[in-house]
């Protein structure tokens, strides 16, 4: 309590702001990246904070290589390279426990000895491609990845950066060769197996439930869309059920065109076959799906004819007008690409299924097409007579898959480098980044715009408002009045350390925390005269053990937005995660590291 007392009107007015932030985090709907701004504004305000130090975790390594590899992961999104994690490493579930446990042992056995953030970033779209077609809940899915990825990185030393943090502080302070590679492995596996199994139990009642968007179908245009699997396809010999085309939600295949054969009422289990024709019929999402489908392009071959390379195009919707010169003539008879550069490669009619090949659907008035056509089309027919209404779908547009392989090893190149200590992490993610433009597998456009910014200015912002705990000294009186409390004995000691420094994660971030804490947690192994290797070990797990707030660790505020989750979806779940792993560690660790 002395330290406390000892505080200054800054230290209480820090410690104000941050239960402000909180507060706003848990009970009002404003943005996370807004609330932190503000708190961080109102210490630069009133001169606790310089506008370096606000402004420090914009520069921070950590905030920046998380930017960075959002541009690493639009070359694996764009050249359709994520669609191979997917079948490759999660497989099929038999259901959400079975979905949660694929998805959570390859992530936390790759996170050991990768740095767990490109681990989640490369995950992310590959879990929503997953989700989708096996329809399961996102919402139910991203936080175990999470997760799983921050417990597996407490096994080695170079699992995650704290551990790397805290190695080097006893490095420093100790001298000696500090820790071994896999020593962490003895509190971290244990570790592991209890966030895992936490996650497969527990999880079923305390993981939010939300409902994807693509959940609920009914009512919905249903568009007609015709697929040629082309040769030498990853799906050619592979089942209907096996390629993934009887996952995706509101599809149906409505036939198999195979020379001369038409199969109607196709088995799960036919065997697709090069050249084949499947006609679908869908919803836009899943229709969608089918043009980024790697072996699978439009069965019409007008689609190779437009003046313009594949992945520079766009996928545009248009309304058919009653003046349109189109109505009463066949797709075919129509030579709509001769008339407009375009593709009709799918078609929608009063919200039915039109149960015909494209080429022979007879145009009618207010028909919806899905085309593939150049970025300008949208602008020269906006207010053309034979359209009523023309709109480009999202960022949509045709994949490069044949430069999947490259965007694959650039990614494994960039691991391999951070491993085997080549380079920094945030030097491996630019130079990543860099060659993922060069060798074309994203654009420089779609570079620009792959950050999420509101992620990167929460993490930015929240160093600087750990800084301020710092400076204050209101972190120090925090984690001093906390072990004031153990009274010389060592294990209420190193549960004390422990609370303390998962507290300071959730406020700040876990290296500010391990930082923090570490010569608090020295200086009390001393004083009582045992080894300080157990503080050390219980330092790094509860730095690691950022599970209680969104804020508290990068790879939670990465899932934050995409799984569309409430600050109070990781309290709930979160603080009992953090007090069992606290327990674990607290038993565990004096047991491999005597004091």
């Amino acid at each position: 309590m002395d330290a406390f007392l000892q505080l200054g009107w800054e230290g209480w007015f820090s410690l104000g702001i941050v239960a402000l932030c909180f507060g706003l985090f848990a009970f009002s709907r404003a943005a996370p990246d807004v609330i932190t701004v503000g708190g961080l504004t109102l210490l630069l305000v009133v001169g606790i904070l310089t506008p370096a130090e606000a402004l420090s975790g914009f520069s921070n390594p950590g905030m920046l290589t998380v930017g960075v590899l959002y541009v690493v992961v639009t070359g694996l999104t764009e050249t359709g390279a994520v669609g191979w994690v997917g079948p490759s490493l999660l497989g099929r579930p038999r259901g959400p426990t079975d979905a949660r446990l694929r998805l959570m042992l390859p992530v936390a056995g790759l996170s050991a000895f990768l740095n767990n953030t490109p681990v989640v970033a490369i995950f992310i779209p590959a879990v929503q491609d997953w989700a989708k077609r096996h329809r399961l809940e996102l919402s139910r899915l991203l936080i175990p990845l999470s997760f799983a990825s921050i417990a597996g990185g407490t096994c080695t030393l170079i699992g995650t950066s704290t551990n790397l943090v805290v190695n080097g502080l006893y490095v420093e302070r100790l001298g000696g060769e500090g820790l071994g590679l896999f020593e962490p492995v003895w509190v971290g596996l244990p570790v592991t197996v209890a966030v895992l199994v936490f996650l497969l139990t527990a999880g079923h009642w305390l993981l939010p439930k939300r409902l994807p968007a693509a959940a609920s179908y009914e009512d919905v245009r249903q568009y007609t869309s015709e697929m040629l699997v082309q040769p030498g396809s990853p799906l050619v010999g592979k089942s209907i059920e096996d390629a993934g085309l009887r996952q995706l939600p509101g599809l149906f295949l409505i036939e198999i065109e195979r020379g001369e054969q038409v199969m109607a009422a196709v088995s799960s289990e036919e065997l697709l076959q090069a050249n084949d024709r499947l006609v679908f019929a869908g919803i836009l999402d899943s229709v969608m799906d089918l043009q980024r489908t790697r072996g699978l392009i439009p069965a019409t071959d007008q689609v190779f004819k437009l003046n313009l390379p594949r992945p520079g195009r766009c996928f545009v919707e248009a309304v058919l007008s009653d003046k349109s010169p189109l109505v009463g003539k066949s797709v075919r008879e129509g030579r709509f690409r001769n008339r407009y550069n375009s593709v009709i490669i799918a078609l929608a009619r009063n919200g039915e299924r039109v149960a015909r090949k494209i080429g022979d659907i007879v145009l009618a008035p207010g028909d919806t097409l899905l085309l593939e056509t150049r970025p300008n089309f949208v602008e020269q027919q906006r207010n053309s007579r034979d359209f009523l209404l023309v709109s480009q779908i999202g960022e949509f547009h045709p994949l490069k898959h044949d430069r999947a392989p490259v965007a694959i090893a650039i990614v494994i190149a960039m691991i391999a480098a951070v491993s085997l200590g080549w380079l920094s992490m945030l030097e491996a993610a630019l130079l990543a980044a860099g060659l993922m433009i060069f060798t074309r597998c994203t654009t420089s456009r779609t570079a620009r715009r792959a950050p999420d910014w509101q992620v990167l200015v929460v993490i930015a912002t929240s160093f600087g408002i750990g800084a301020a705990l710092e400076k204050t000294g209101a972190a120090s009186a925090m984690a001093g009045g906390l072990i004031g409390l153990a009274d010389g004995d060592p294990w209420i000691t190193l549960a004390l350390v422990f609370m303390a420094t998962a507290l300071l994660t959730a406020l700040a971030t876990n290296n500010v925390a391990a930082v923090l804490v570490f010569p608090i947690a020295l200086q009390a192994a001393e004083a009582m005269g045992v080894a300080p290797e157990p503080f050390i070990l219980t330092l790094m797990v509860a730095a690691s053990a950022s599970f209680a707030t969104p804020i508290g660790y990068q790879t939670n505020l990465m899932v934050l937005n995409v799984g569309g989750y409430h600050f109070g979806d990781f309290v709930r779940i979160g603080v009992p995660l953090t007090l069992l792993v606290g327990l674990l560690t607290v038993v565990v660790v004096p047991h491999v590291w005597s004091f």
